[in-house]
């Protein structure tokens, strides 16, 4: 009776369970498992430009010996840059100078998002759609992303400008929506100066980084400054004489 009235309970209880459990997985659009392809394997030579391998003796000598794997991150984001993306081959090199095996590697490139292991258009186009986007309408910015570059997210346009992704978070809440290309934050943004901002860079302009509105320079109260409106005090002011 005791065992039966106990099946019973686990039964309602692991029903309940699994009832909590309704959000479908979603899949990142990047890849975490090498495959050889004819534009990535390791075949494929990689080495890093004479302005680079300056750059790369000036990091390594920051690092004590012993301690040189600690550049691993710096290298690989050298190899991106000088690239355009980081295939395997561009792996296997930075294992080769800081001495490590190439899986300390891939460890370290599988996991950061912000490493590119396929090819990517000129401009990669980042929009965040988390919580304060999300809230100031991130989805129509979203929209006129994909409507003026004629791509959708995790694709790549057909003239190679521009790869866009959607991500997360990217820091700069106070001046949602926002989204970033390559390295430039644009904010404050709405769908019309989103889809201005995507003409200039179809047209080989930079855009001007920062808040895309007048009302602020960076993330400072849109509506004017709420504090540290007068000068700081000077030293030793507000302190008792008698210190």
């Amino acid at each position: 009776m005791l065992a039966t009235i106990g099946k019973k309970c686990s039964s309602t209880v692991l029903k309940n369970i699994r009832q909590l459990h309704v959000s479908a997985s979603q899949s990142s659009d990047h890849l975490f498992v090498h495959r050889d392809s004819e534009q990535d394997n390791p075949n494929i030579p990689f080495d890093f430009n004479d302005a680079n391998k300056k750059r790369i003796e000036a990091i390594l000598a920051i690092y004590p010996e012993g301690h040189k794997r600690g550049a691993m991150m710096p290298l690989l984001d050298l190899a991106q840059r000088q690239h355009g993306w980081l295939p395997i081959s561009a792996m296997h090199k930075v294992a080769e100078i800081i001495g490590v095996s190439n899986m300390r590697v891939y460890e370290v490139a599988t996991f950061y998002t912000m490493f590119n292991r396929r090819p990517m258009g000129k401009y990669h186009v980042q929009i965040c759609t988390c919580t304060p986007c999300w809230l100031r309408d991130s989805d129509s910015i979203l929209k006129a992303v994909e409507e003026a570059t004629n791509c959708k997210v995790g694709g790549t346009s057909d003239d190679k400008l521009f790869t866009i992704s959607e991500v997360e978070c990217l820091g700069a809440c106070a001046n949602a929506p926002m989204l970033q290309v390559n390295d430039d934050y644009y904010e404050d943004l709405t769908a019309d100066t989103t889809k201005a901002i995507i003409n200039k860079l179809k047209s080989g302009d930079r855009p001007t980084p920062g808040p895309q509105t007048k009302t602020r320079f960076a993330a400072d109260p849109s509506g004017g400054l709420t504090s540290l409106t007068a000068p700081p005090p000077g030293p030793g002011e507000g302190v008792r004489s008698d210190l």
